[in-house]
């Protein structure tokens, strides 16, 4: 049995064990939080190496993107290199992968994305999700400026989302990683701050932990295209009146799980060392896997069932 762990530095609130068979190969999947402990995590990664099959970086990115360029976010570095023996993935293989093929699949199946008003409340972490709304026509709003760097500056294009990136990225990368982005019991604050991005918006997209940071009370008929959600996530998505619920991961016993943990699954799967991995290696086996986005309703409005008459 194949066992994948994902060491974050959020939340131990938000942990999680499942067990999954894939292609075959039967999998115990772990997620296990520190509470923004970057140290405790660094110790833990260093006690699993050797022992597991891969080790997801969660709770922070190594890398952020802006066009064809790669940061890499200095804060992240000890705890990549903690690992020696076992594979160690921050979810940016399926970043580029599996979010594309995502809001492919959603724009076919479920919801014409063109023209669309989409909040993507940070698109340099996320960056195949956000290129891949971009190719489809939607109307975005990058709140990277404004969620992590709490300057509420929005930016209506694409171009100037790149043109801004690369003068940020840069410095923003070397800052240290909790002035970017909620780590530890950070992650369970929610301040409803900058609601009126998120009224404007039809679908609100991008990591879950800077929707839920700062989403308002009111989400009434929203669409929210997100990654990692828990079962208490989703009660209060719904209390709050999204309408759609659309997760990039699949399901694993109630809980989607991050990206760096589905990534450690399929570098599991590829028979290559880390360093030799493909973004085709990760489409053959996404291919076999057949994976759906989680899509659930949560909430039905007369004006919908109207229409649909």
């Amino acid at each position: 049995m194949k066992r994948i762990v994902s060491v974050s530095i959020g939340s131990s609130t938000r942990n999680h064990v499942a067990e999954a068979e894939l292609l075959g190969e039967k999998f115990i999947i772990e997620r296990i939080g520190t509470d923004g402990d970057m140290n405790k995590a660094i110790e833990m990664i260093k006690e699993l190496d050797g022992k597991v099959d891969a080790i997801g970086m969660g709770g922070i990115d190594l890398y952020v993107y802006s066009s064809n360029k790669r940061y890499t976010i200095k804060d992240a570095v000890p705890m990549m290199e903690a690992a020696k023996k076992t594979p160690i993935v921050d979810g940016s293989g399926l970043k580029n992968t599996l979010e594309r093929r995502v809001v492919n699949y959603v724009n076919e199946n479920v919801i014409s994305l063109s023209g669309k008003k989409v909040l993507m409340v940070s698109a340099a972490d996320r960056f195949g999700m956000a290129e891949a709304l971009h190719s489809l026509g939607a109307d975005i709003t990058f709140g990277d400026v404004i969620f992590a760097l709490n300057i509420p500056i929005p930016i209506k294009s694409y171009r100037v989302f790149q043109m801004a990136a690369d003068m940020i990225l840069p410095i923003a990368s070397r800052m240290p990683f909790e002035k970017l982005y909620p780590t530890g019991h950070e992650q369970e604050i929610n301040v409803s701050k900058y609601e009126k991005y998120f009224e404007e918006a039809e679908i609100i997209a991008g990591d879950f932990l800077f929707i839920k940071k700062y989403m308002p009370k009111n989400l009434k008929g929203k669409i929210i295209l997100t990654n990692t959600v828990t079962s208490s996530d989703v009660v209060e998505l719904k209390n709050r009146g999204v309408r759609m619920l659309i997760t990039t991961t699949p399901e694993f016993n109630g809980r989607s799980f991050g990206t760096n943990v589905l990534e450690g699954v399929i570098v599991s799967l590829i028979d290559k060392e880390l360093k030799d991995v493909t973004s085709d290696d990760y489409n053959k086996v996404l291919d076999k896997l057949s994976f759906k986005p989680r899509i659930e309703l949560l909430n039905e409005y007369e004006q919908e069932l109207q229409e649909a008459e």
